[in-house]
């Protein structure tokens, strides 16, 4: 009997040669940034989202690849018909999963850095460019925008409890300070997403996150916007059920990582620097002395190296078994594809 990893890992080999049998070329030399969304059902906004993404980020050409999770509806349609590399993967496993999927295939076709944004519009795509800059100026490994530093639409107490309340625990967790352990919209290097362990089907953000920091990846914050959903509804679920799921896998993530780094924790064996045998961890920049940016400056730095994205020739290991406005409303912040 197949386990729901290697179910997992099959679904995710069959989309990927699917996704490449039918992009070629496009598909295996990918410009140095891909936008990667995760999409279940959007037909209705997806394509609005699309057109209102920069063609560059930070002087650098962008593609956008979505990753269609199990949709009943046109949303893979309407993400190629507006340009996007489309890779339609007939069940629906989750945001998670589909992530995952969208940072293999980033990885694969030689992506220097992975940005990720929501389906839903709810992200001004305005601000990518403060959320890679400091990617790519060598200052950070990983950027997240917070809503805590910039702005929110929501007048949810709920929710609003629920994101400080996580962020304070991640913060206490890792002994780093996080204002937003949840934010969509994201910047990172592309060999970040092979260094780490991802296995969350769903609620994924905090296991990145928490990863990353555990990996002693420099993580930065930066001020951002999030909007109210205006098309269509949220697939998070109940705030009681979406909150008791989120804090499963933030106590289950920091379980999971200070266990690889405790020798002798029953865990698979960890290397001096923090790897499991075989495994290898994207190397992050060189420190810099006196960098505000940094928000862990006695972290560790994550070992290993491998300077190519590809997880076909690095050695860096596949990630393992692992929401809209109109038209009209995305305008004003829009970076306009041109």
């Amino acid at each position: 009997m197949s386990s729901p990893a290697m179910d997992s890992a099959a679904v995710d080999d069959a989309a990927a040669r699917a996704f490449a049998a039918e992009f070629g070329e496009a598909a295996r030399a990918l410009p140095p940034v891909a936008i990667v969304i995760a999409a279940f059902n959007e037909a209705d906004v997806i394509g609005q989202v699309i057109e209102a993404l920069p063609a560059e980020i930070c002087g650098l050409k962008t593609a956008v690849l979505v990753v269609s999770d199990g949709s009943k509806d046109k949303t893979a349609w309407a993400a190629k018909t507006h340009g996007a590399l489309v890779c339609d993967v007939p069940v629906n496993r989750g945001q998670g999963a589909a992530l995952r999927l969208g940072y293999r295939l980033a990885r694969e076709g030689g992506a220097s850095y992975i940005v990720t944004t929501d389906a839903d519009g709810q992200y001004n795509p305005a601000e990518m460019e403060r959320v890679l800059a400091p990617v790519v100026a060598g200052e950070a490994d990983f950027v997240t925008g917070s809503r805590k530093l910039g702005s929110q639409e929501t007048n949810d107490p709920v929710r609003r409890l629920g994101t400080w309340v996580f962020a304070r625990t991640i913060s206490v967790l890792t002994r780093q300070q996080i204002t937003d352990s949840s934010f969509g919209l994201r910047a990172m290097r592309a060999e970040v997403t092979g260094a780490v362990r991802l296995e969350q089907p769903q609620y994924q953000s905090s296991e990145l996150l928490i990863a990353v920091l555990a990996h002693g990846f420099r993580v930065v914050e930066v001020p951002a916007t999030i909007h109210k959903r205006q098309v269509g509804e949220s697939k998070k679920g109940h705030n009681a059920i979406y909150g008791l799921k989120f804090a499963g896998v933030v106590a289950g993530t920091w379980w999971r990582e200070r266990q690889r780094r405790v020798p002798g924790s029953g865990s698979a064996g960890v290397s001096a620097g923090g790897r499991r045998p075989g495994e290898r961890s994207a190397a992050p920049f060189p420190a810099q002395a006196g960098d505000p940016a940094r928000m862990a400056p006695g972290a560790p730095a994550a070992n290993g190296s491998g300077p190519g994205s590809s997880s076909g020739g690095t050695g860096v290991p596949e990630a393992s078994t692992a929401e809209t406005t109109e038209s009209d409303s995305l305008d004003p912040r829009s970076a306009k594809r041109r």
